[in-house]
């Protein structure tokens, strides 16, 4: 290479093994410092790694930046990921980190997975998308669209998906959400808490919703608020 000729930039970051394409609303920052050491979700991810078993099918319920669908389709080699995310945003976004590594047996869904049937509701996409939300008095300067997002009954999505585990990061909803879905079918969960918006009742919610789908709390995959359900351990 000449002195003068310009060394090609990758526009990719290496994060455990995958390609994550770099973005200029995404990828900055402390997301990105995060990717490049391997940190980023780092407590889902070494649990999904410890329980995901080759040919599972996973419900992913906050698809994110498509870190989670892709690892779990690269490195766990499961059969598919059925994924909601409901910011309408970073759609396309996961679809370039989808192409990257090659991952083509995840189903994004562009939605919410609600307790019952019930009308689209609004979602608030703005500036910086990541801070996107169905609450419009957060920050509501911020906001440049509000699109409708469908709501799709739990009780519906498992019966057809039939999902053996369950991955689940939705920013406060699980109180509300899981004790509505009849989990028996899973086989494992990994579930992020959010106690600082749920409290006790909604953390009680959650473990009591699992246990009655017999899934009782497994520690080795367990961490602070990454909580971690098997059967059978």
């Amino acid at each position: 290479m000449d002195g003068g000729q310009m060394r090609q930039r990758s526009p990719f970051i290496k994060s455990r093994g995958l390609k994550i394409p770099k973005h200029p609303e995404i990828t900055t920052g402390r997301v990105r410092g995060a990717l490049r050491e391997g940190l980023y979700e780092r407590k889902e991810c070494d649990a999904v790694m410890r329980v995901v078993n080759e040919g599972d099918t996973v419900l992913e319920l906050g698809g994110g930046i498509g870190y989670m669908s892709t690892l779990l389709s690269v490195k766990k080699k499961v059969a598919r990921v059925v994924s909601y995310e409901a910011n309408p945003a970073l759609i396309p976004y996961i679809a370039t980190v989808h192409e990257a590594n090659g991952v083509e047996n995840v189903e994004m869904r562009n939605a919410l997975l609600s307790a019952q049937a019930g009308d689209p509701v609004d979602f608030h996409v703005r500036r910086n998308f990541l801070g996107s939300s169905m609450d419009r008095d957060a920050d509501p300067d911020s906001i440049v669209e509000t699109v409708k997002i469908a709501q799709h009954p739990v009780a519906d999505v498992l019966d057809d998906v039939k999902p053996d585990v369950l991955v689940c990061d939705i920013e406060g909803a699980e109180a509300d959400l899981l004790p509505a879905g009849d989990w028996t079918g899973l086989r494992a969960a990994i579930i992020e808490l959010h106690p600082q918006w749920i409290g006790q009742s909604g953390v009680q919610a959650v473990f009591d919703a699992m246990q009655k789908a017999g899934l009782t709390y497994f520690p080795k995959a367990s961490e602070a608020k990454v909580v971690t359900f098997r059967k059978g351990w």
